[in-house]
C-alpha cells in the first residue's frame, strides 16, 4: 500500500562542506557555492643575532630552523584567515534556518527522500493529543467525543518509503516558534489544520490558560479571523477565512438575473493585506470551487468589468491561482516570510451527489483515482513557474487512502454525514508533521 506523489519546494538547498571529515546538510540554505583557495604561508624575517658568548652553530642549519618555524606560524595564520574569511563571506549569504535560528544538521536519512512516497503504518504512539482536552478543536471534528466507538483510525502514521518523518518534538517546535507569527489562509480544511497545529503544540504547554484566542472568540465556521496566542513563547497562530483566495463581489451592473454574485478572478481577497508580515504563510483553496457553491447559488466569474458566464471552474481556478502568485511575488518578502501551499484534500463520498458517506474502519488499500486532482495539478503548474521559492505540501495522494478518517456521522450535525472533513486527531496532524519536516528539515524531491 503506497501513495506516490511528487512534492515541490521550488527552492534548491545547497550543501556547504566546511571540512573534509564532516558532511553537514544545512536546512533551508540558499547559499552560493564557495570554493576556498589555499592561502600561501606568510614570509618570515631574518633570525635574531646570536650572543657573542654563544657557540656559533652552522648558519644554514639556523636559517633552516627559523624558516620551518616561520612556515608553521604562517600556516597557522593562514588557517585562521582561511576560516575567518570563509565565514565572513558565506554566512551573510545563507538564509538562516527558519528565519533566525542557528544553523543545524539533521539525520542524513532524510536527504533526498521523497516524503510523499510511502504508506500508512500502525503506531501505538498515536494519537498525539486528546481533542476533548484541547479547547481549540471544534466539537464537530471530535469524532471520538461525538460517539465514534472504534479508535483504529487514530493509530495510523505516515511512513515514507525510504526514510522516516522526524518524530514530533513539541518542546523543540515551541522554542523554534518563539516570537514568530504563523498564518493560515484558506477554507475549512485550512482551519482544521490550524486547529490541529494548536492542539499539537498545547501538549507542551504547562499553563493552558497562557494559550488563548486574541479576541476572546470561540472557534466557529463563519468568522473570518481567528488568532491564538501562546503567550509563554510570544507567538501567534492565525487563521484567515478566504475560501476562494480572490474577491467575492456583488452583482455587477446589467448582469443577467441568474447572477447574484461574482468571483473577481483578477483581484485577491480584500483582507490580503492582513496576511503580510507573517513569518510563515500556509495557503489552501479548493473545497468551494464546485458547482454547488458557485453556479447553483448564482455565483459566476468576473475579470475586470467583464462577466465570464461560460468560463469553466477549472479555468477560473487556474486564473485565481495566477492572481495569488502575482500577489505573492509582488508583496511577500521571502527573506522574512516562508510561503507554503497545501494541495487539494480528497473526499470519500460514496456518490456524486455528496449525500452518501461510508466511513471505513481501515484505510483503503488503493486510492481508486483519488491520488490525483486537477486542482492539485494546477497548484503545481502555477508554482513551478513562479519567480520565488514556494513549498508545496502535496498531501493529495497520501490523504486519498484515508477513507476511515472522515467525520462521517460523528459530527455536530448527525443528520448530515460528512465525508469531506477530517476527524481530530487524525489526518490533519500528519499534514502538520509533514509541514514540520519541510520547515525544519527537508521535503525530499523538488520540482525545480
Amino acid at each position: 500500500m503506497s501513495g506516490i506523489e511528487i512534492m515541490s519546494s521550488y527552492r534548491k538547498s545547497k550543501s556547504l562542506n566546511r571540512s573534509s571529515s564532516i558532511n553537514k546538510t544545512i536546512l533551508f540554505g540558499r547559499s552560493k557555492s564557495f570554493n576556498r583557495s589555499t592561502l600561501s604561508p606568510l614570509n618570515g624575517g631574518s633570525p635574531r643575532a646570536l650572543s657573542a658568548a654563544s657557540p656559533r652553530p652552522n648558519r644554514l642549519s639556523c636559517v633552516s630552523q627559523w624558516s620551518r618555524m616561520l612556515i608553521v606560524i604562517g600556516l597557522f595564520v593562514s588557517f585562521i584567515i582561511f576560516f575567518a574569511g570563509g565565514y565572513i563571506y558565506v554566512l551573510p549569504s545563507l538564509s538562516p534556518e527558519f528565519l533566525g535560528y542557528s544553523l543545524s544538521v539533521f539525520n542524513n536519512s532524510m536527504v533526498g527522500c521523497d516524503i510523499f512516497n510511502g504508506s500508512w503504518v500502525l503506531d501505538d504512539a498515536y494519537p498525539l493529543y486528546n481533542a476533548s482536552e484541547c479547547p481549540f478543536a471544534e466539537q464537530g471534528f471530535n469524532c471520538l467525543g461525538n460517539g465514534r466507538s472504534d479508535n483504529d483510525y487514530l493509530k495510523w502514521r505516515w511512513k515514507p518509503k525510504h526514510c522516516d518523518l522526524p518524530r514530533f518534538d513539541v518542546y523543540c517546535i515551541l522554542e523554534r516558534f518563539r516570537n514568530k507569527r504563523i498564518v493560515f489562509v484558506g477554507d475549512s480544511m485550512s482551519r482544521t489544520q490550524w486547529e490541529s497545529l494548536i492542539c499539537l503544540l498545547m501538549t507542551g504547554v504547562e499553563d493552558k490558560k497562557s494559550v488563548y484566542e486574541v479576541n476572546g472568540n470561540n472557534i466557529t465556521k463563519r468568522i473570518r479571523f481567528l488568532g491564538v496566542r501562546f503567550s509563554s513563547f510570544n507567538f501567534t497562530i492565525e487563521f484567515f477565512r478566504s475560501v476562494f483566495l480572490v474577491q467575492h463581489g456583488l452583482i455587477p451592473r446589467h448582469a443577467p438575473r441568474r447572477v447574484t454574485s461574482t468571483l473577481k478572478l483578477d483581484k485577491l481577497d480584500n483582507i490580503s493585506n492582513e496576511w503580510l508580515h507573517a513569518d510563515i504563510l500556509i495557503f489552501n483553496t479548493g473545497q468551494w470551487w464546485v458547482p454547488g457553491k458557485l453556479f447553483q447559488v448564482g455565483c459566476y466569474f468576473q475579470v475586470g468589468n467583464s462577466l465570464k458566464l461560460g468560463m469553466s471552474i477549472r479555468t477560473a481556478f487556474r486564473l485565481a491561482l495566477g492572481t495569488w502568485a502575482a500577489w505573492v511575488e509582488r508583496s511577500i518578502d521571502t527573506n522574512k516570510t516562508r510561503v507554503f501551499f497545501r494541495t487539494f484534500e480528497p473526499s470519500h463520498w460514496s456518490d456524486q451527489s455528496h449525500r452518501l458517506c461510508n466511513v471505513t474502519q481501515n484505510p483503503m488499500t488503493e486510492p481508486n483515482g483519488r491520488e490525483h486532482h486537477v486542482f492539485s495539478d494546477s497548484v503545481l503548474e502555477v508554482i513551478k513557474n513562479m519567480k520565488i521559492p514556494i513549498t508545496v505540501l502535496n498531501i493529495t495522494s497520501l490523504s486519498s487512502f484515508r477513507s476511515d478518517a472522515h467525520v462521517g456521522q460523528w459530527n455536530d450535525n448527525q443528520s448530515a454525514p460528512d465525508c469531506a472533513h477530517w476527524c481530530l486527531p487524525g489526518v490533519p496532524d500528519v499534514w502538520n508533521e509533514i509541514f514540520f519536516s519541510c520547515l525544519f528539515h527537508d521535503c525530499g524531491l523538488h520540482l525545480q
